[in-house]
Order: C-alpha cells, then sequence, then structure tokens
C-alpha cells in the first residue's frame, strides 16, 4: 500500500477527508487486491475494541468497503453548500459510516441477547417551525405547509425572507422569531444576512435596517448560526449579534453563537472573518477555528481553538458529538425531540460519545444507536418522558 492511500485512509477515518481524498479512495478500493490491504490497514490500525474479537468483524469491514463506494457521491451534493467549504462534509460520510456498520452489530463475544426495549410512543424527530411576533404584537404559526406574506417579508412555512425595501420608517420596527422544542428555522433579513436558529431559540430583528446606522440584532436566547452579509455592501455599517451577556461585532463573517438559558455558559464559535466579542469590559478578538468560552455568572472568558463542524453540524442535518458526555448530549437531543430525560441509572451521565448522528432519524433510532455503543443499557419512553438505565 503507497503512503499516499494510507494518508488518505488515515484522514478519512479521522475525519479530515476532502471531497478528492474520497473519490481516490473509493477508485482504489475498486481494485480487488486492495480491499485486502484496506482491510487489514484498518484492523491494525483503527480496530474498534468491542468488535475485534467479533467473528463478524470481517463482515463489518466488507460492509464499510460498500458503504465507503455507496456514500462517495454523497460530498458532491455538498460540493456548494458553506459546509463543504471546511472540508466538513467528509466527517458527515465518515462516521455515517461507523454508524451504519455498528447499527445492528454491537456486540461482544456471546454476551446474552439485551432485553427488547419498551417503546410505548414513537417520538419523531423535529422540524421547521415557529411562531412570528410581528410589530403590532400578533402572532402568527409558521410550519411547513403554511404561507404567510406581508409589506416586507414571506414565508413558505420553512424559511422566512424578508426584502430591502426603499421606504424608510419613522420607527424602527421589530420582529420576533421563536422557535420552540423540537424545531428549527431559517430567516433571511433585509440587508441579506442569513441565519438558521435551532430549537428552542429566540431573535430580534429589524424589518428593516436603517441606512448607515449599525445594524443590531438580539439572539433572545438560545442557539443561531449567522451568516452576515459584509459591511462593504451597507456603506461600512457594521452588524452586531447581542444578548444579555455579550456583544458580538461583526465585520461581515460566519459564526455560531450558543446562548441557552439554562445553560452557564455562552459560547461563540468563529467560523470564517473576524469577530470582536465585548464582555463588560474585556474584548476578545476570534480567528477562525476559536471558540470563545464565556461563564456567566464570573463572566470569565476562555479562548480555545475548536473542530468547527462539530460546534455547527446542527444546521446542515446532523449532531456531531466528539467526546461529548451522555448527560449533555441528552441536553441537546431532549431539545430537538421534546422530551425530557431521566437518568434512572446516575453512573452513566458521564459516559462519553463520539460520533454522527442523523437529525432526521426517530428518537427510538438514536437512542438504539447509543445502546449498540453499550454506552446505556436500555431506555424506555412514555409519552414525552425518556429514561435511561
Amino acid at each position: 500500500m503507497s503512503p499516499k492511500i494510507e494518508k488518505i485512509i488515515v484522514k478519512y477515518l479521522t475525519k479530515s477527508a476532502s471531497a478528492n481524498d474520497l473519490d481516490v479512495l473509493s477508485r482504489w478500493i475498486k481494485i480487488p487486491s486492495n480491499i485486502e490491504l484496506f482491510k487489514d490497514f484498518v484492523k491494525t490500525h483503527y480496530v474498534i475494541n468491542y468488535s475485534v474479537n467479533n467473528p463478524d468483524t470481517e463482515k463489518l469491514l466488507i460492509q464499510l468497503l460498500m458503504v465507503v463506494r455507496k456514500e462517495k457521491s454523497f460530498l458532491y451534493k455538498l460540493r456548494n453548500q458553506s459546509v463543504y467549504k471546511y472540508t466538513a462534509a467528509a466527517i458527515l460520510v465518515g462516521m455515517m459510516v461507523f454508524a451504519y456498520l455498528f447499527k445492528d452489530n454491537m456486540h461482544l463475544g456471546d454476551v446474552e441477547e439485551n432485553t427488547p426495549v419498551i417503546v410505548h410512543k414513537v417520538v419523531e424527530p423535529g422540524s421547521d417551525k415557529a411562531t412570528l411576533t410581528l410589530a403590532n404584537g400578533e402572532q402568527v404559526a409558521l410550519e411547513e405547509g403554511t404561507f404567510l406574506q406581508t409589506q416586507n417579508a414571506n414565508s413558505d412555512g420553512v424559511k422566512i425572507i424578508y426584502e430591502a425595501s426603499e421606504s424608510d420608517f419613522e420607527k424602527t420596527e421589530y420582529n420576533y422569531l421563536t422557535i420552540p422544542r423540537g424545531g428549527q428555522f431559517f430567516v433571511k433579513l433585509s440587508d441579506g444576512t442569513q441565519v438558521w436558529l435551532n430549537s428552542e431559540s429566540q431573535l430580534k430583528y429589524p424589518v428593516k435596517f436603517k441606512e448607515g446606522e449599525s445594524r443590531i440584532v438580539e439572539l433572545v436566547y438560545g442557539e443561531g448560526y449567522f451568516e452576515v452579509s459584509p459591511s462593504s455592501k451597507h456603506k461600512g455599517a457594521s452588524f452586531q449579534v447581542v444578548n444579555k451577556s455579550q456583544i458580538v461585532e461583526v465585520i461581515g463573517t460566519e459564526f455560531n453563537i450558543k446562548a441557552y438559558k439554562d445553560e452557564s455558559n455562552v459560547y461563540t464559535t468563529l467560523v470564517e472573518g473576524r469577530v470582536v466579542v465585548n464582555v463588560d469590559d474585556l474584548s476578545s478578538n476570534l480567528k477562525p477555528s476559536q471558540q470563545l468560552n464565556l461563564n456567566k455568572e464570573n463572566k470569565d472568558l476562555i479562548v480555545k481553538t475548536v473542530d468547527v463542524y462539530n460546534q455547527i453540524s446542527w444546521k446542515d442535518g446532523v449532531f456531531s458529538f466528539d467526546e461529548k458526555s451522555l448527560k449533555e448530549m441528552m441536553v441537546i437531543l431532549s431539545r430537538w425531540y421534546d422530551v425530557d430525560v431521566e437518568f434512572q441509572n446516575k453512573s452513566i451521565e458521564n459516559e462519553m460519545f463520539s460520533g454522527v448522528l442523523r437529525k432526521s432519524q426517530s428518537l427510538e433510532e438514536i437512542l438504539n444507536s447509543i445502546k449498540n455503543f453499550e454506552i446505556i443499557k436500555d431506555f424506555e419512553i412514555t409519552d414525552k418522558k425518556v429514561i435511561l438505565n
């Protein structure tokens, strides 16, 4: 096996392969003599502990080869999406491979069959939905199948688009977009800035920005991904995202802010461009791939380099977890599936998990994937409550 192929396999399995890398790997695997080389390399360097002694390991490796071929085209569908710019699509494909591989095969040797899961209700994934509060206080429910048109905006139920207007208001009018648990939504502001809002979030913004003045929106709570229209297109007008804990000053960039009411920290992650985060009298300049962690109580600021994709994958339809505790994971999942979670066995709260799970899966499928990794023994779902043990 050539060093080039070894390097590509390592990149693939460590979530850093590009679309071209995957293309090379797929073509290389088509050669029959390379299949054994591939399997030997994976076994030697990337064996999964809980399946190494499993007689089905050979079968799983063959499935891996099949999925690499099958999913190759997936990257090309993402070429023109912003996520591709960070070569992060390979993460999705790579981790989907492992989720597929071990979906139904996570057993240790002669481990007895698990007790069947008790499921009383199917909990479907969240969807595009929001409540729009207009300047006059009127509230409009937005969801797939509904349509809305106002003087400045229109919505097809899965997104809302504000149009730039030549008219000038005597006073600035604000709208609120509130995303419930089990929801997500996209809004394009009148200046062309695009915002993806996660579950249990609220954004306050002007219907129209005043020309020449700073463009200011408020992430009241929750999580939002911002792709800001640059100031060069708006006569140098800066852009700010404020909340009660901080002010993020933007030149023209992409970044993610996570500021949930029930969490003690606010996380600002810069993807592209430049932002300055102001907290009281302190300021911090972020570089791409840096994240600022603000403790809301003591105002401590910590800046570190992070894997950007793990922070922003939610907007592209997946949960990407990298050494995330089960307790932290369930907070995220509870928002998307609109459920409450109870740990019957407290000792599993700090069990760690790494992997990518599709947001389009039902909650049962998600929990079965976690169960297959032997992080939980079993689970029960009753109405809107999940019990883990």
